[in-house]
């Protein structure tokens, strides 16, 4: 743990950045070499665009290396803090489930690996703990602010178990969470479908989430965000396009958590749905979509998620993921506005 910079805490923040992204700069190379002498790769969808077919073989589950130099970071920069240890918990726990998801297809060599049921019981699971744990014995209210407008109070529905000091359940709070934590997993995997497209808007996401942090003197979780975003940096140098590897569910799953767990902990519950807002309509083009058809068999967008409809219309790959993190990055620096401008007024 490195203490001695602990009176320089905009410092510590920086170094986690620089820390996580040189980590995986170093190992992701002796990665890639790994998993291609185990012939370790990615399947391609075959109904994907055709321009998507190359890609069929190219080292998958780089998302182990970005949680090594994360969890790297976290213990080595500051001093973890209770935040830090249940952060990592759940970050690295759906990385497993998301390392266990790409390990099956590259046994059973199918783009499809753990079924839908199994993989959302586990992050369920997952995201039900984390806010019980954070409720419990974090000291998170339960409760939903939207900026300028109202708090919403979901702990009026709660059950407390008699178990050492009580185990309070806000059930309200539970359900909506995991519909956010669950939400953000899946939306940030259905991003991950261009070369650089996920990481980049992570990095650009994790950065906001950083401040947040930092802003709500919450050093450790905000040391947590910076690293992720450095590890989003140092896997971009290997993932922009042509990828030499993809960050597989490993990855994708659990920097969906990871962003997920930062806006419980920030209390940005809401806000974070504008800063992550290009994840959010990733996953509503695939809902909608899906709505649709089976209503009219007809599609609304050439291809879900919408990374695909601008495919299929004729955009390169790389213009679709450029513009993507533009939207991103003004989406982000909206979020944090509305959320640094309602903290002044609260102040105030």
């Amino acid at each position: 743990m490195l203490t001695v910079f602990n009176q320089y805490p905009t410092f510590l923040v920086f170094l986690a950045v620089v820390f996580a992204m040189v980590v995986t700069m170093v190992l992701t190379p002796l990665w890639i070499t790994f998993l291609k002498s185990s012939h370790i790769g990615q399947q391609v969808r075959a109904d994907g665009p055709e321009s998507h077919l190359v890609k069929q073989g190219t080292p998958t589950m780089g998302g182990v290396i970005m949680l090594v130099a994360v969890i790297a970071a976290a213990l080595f920069i500051g001093i973890p803090t209770p935040e830090t240890f249940v952060l990592l918990a759940a970050t690295v726990l759906t990385g497993l489930l998301g390392l266990i998801d790409d390990a099956s297809k590259v046994v059973k060599e199918r783009s499809l690996g753990l079924t839908p049921k199994a993989k959302i019981v586990g992050q369920v699971a997952i995201a039900s703990a984390f806010v019980l744990v954070a409720v419990n014995w974090l000291g998170i209210e339960p409760t939903v602010e939207i900026p300028f407008v109202v708090t919403l109070d979901f702990g009026i529905l709660t059950t407390v178990l008699p178990i050492g000091d009580g185990i309070a359940i806000p059930w309200l709070y539970l359900l909506f969470m995991n519909i956010l934590l669950v939400g953000m997993c899946n939306a940030v995997n259905l991003t991950d479908g261009l070369d650089g497209l996920a990481a980049g808007t992570v990095m650009i996401v994790m950065i906001v989430m950083a401040a947040i942090a930092y802003r709500s003197d919450l050093l450790e979780p905000a040391i947590f965000a910076a690293a992720l975003a450095g590890a989003c940096i140092g896997f971009l140098w290997f993932n922009s396009f042509p990828a030499d590897i993809f960050m597989g569910d490993t990855g994708s799953l659990a920097l969906g958590m990871a962003l997920g767990c930062l806006a419980v902990l920030t209390k940005s519950e809401f806000v974070s749905l504008i800063i992550g807002g290009l994840f959010v309509a990733e996953a509503l083009s695939v809902m909608i979509q899906v709505f649709y058809y089976k209503k009219t068999k007809k599609r609304i967008f050439l291809m879900a998620p919408l990374h695909h409809h601008f495919e299929k219309k004729g955009w390169s790959e790389t213009k679709v993921v450029v513009r993507f993190w533009i939207i991103s990055g003004v989406l982000a620096a909206t979020g944090f506005s509305i959320y640094f401008a309602e903290t002044l007024m609260a102040v105030a």
